[in-house]
């Protein structure tokens, strides 16, 4: 006895249909699924600290120090260009010491304000001091140590400091290659050391002048007595 089927074979249209209903369901379990997964993975990395969707903008943020850093190190540079200049000005050779005058350089000159002298004239002696010197030099031009000196011959006729009183220093700064100068009017009289009473006048005649400044001595001036 043949055994009946408890259903009928579908047609090829209906098992068509199946499958693509269930392709369509397939298709929308994989969206469903894909979304979430994606949503997961998003939270996931959000909890850790990992880099989210806007993780350009933190790169764009990382280069902002390093220009900083460069503004940074160009002050540094900058500021430390004035300490190098400060070196290498400490280092230039200071200028060599200004030179000592030099006393040999120092001269003195004697002149009188006439070569020949009437009876009743008095003569005026005049001393000339000179710095030779590249420098001005301070020079002491007081009466303690200047002298006119007269003599006629081997004679001592008069000297400046025979009778001079109220002695002083005078310093006197004296440009380099200028000069100083003194006068001293003669009275034509005589005089010795330690301003002793002397008789007698100078007579007509030759003399010969002198004057000193310390122990510089100047040339002869020759004049004459009427």
């Amino acid at each position: 006895m043949r055994t009946q089927r408890g259903s009928r074979r579908q047609s090829p249209e209906v098992y068509r249909r199946r499958r693509i209903a269930v392709g369509v369901l397939m298709a929308l379990i994989l969206i469903v699924l894909g979304g979430g997964i994606w949503a997961a993975v998003a939270a996931v990395s959000s909890s850790a600290g990992g880099p989210g969707p806007d993780a350009a903008q933190p790169a764009a943020s990382a280069s902002a120090p390093a220009t900083d850093a460069a503004g940074a190190s160009q002050t540094a540079s900058a500021t430390a260009s004035p300490s190098a200049s400060a070196s290498q000005s400490s280092a230039t050779p200071s200028p060599s010491a200004t030179p000592a005058c030099d006393p040999h350089l120092i001269t003195v000159s004697a002149a009188t304000d006439k070569a020949s002298y009437a009876p009743a004239d008095k003569p005026v002696f005049t001393l000339k001091v000179t710095n030779g010197n590249t420098v001005p030099c301070g020079v002491n031009v007081g009466t303690t140590q200047m002298e006119f000196l007269v003599v006629s011959g081997a004679d001592r006729i008069f000297s400046s400091k025979d009778c001079q009183a109220d002695v002083q220093d005078l310093i006197k700064t004296i440009p380099a290659g200028g000069s100083e100068t003194a006068n001293f009017p003669w009275q034509r009289v005589r005089s010795t050391e330690g301003c002793k009473a002397v008789t007698g006048e100078p007579k007509p005649g030759v003399y010969v002048l002198t004057a000193s400044l310390g122990p510089v001595t100047s040339s002869k001036a020759v004049f004459e007595l009427k």
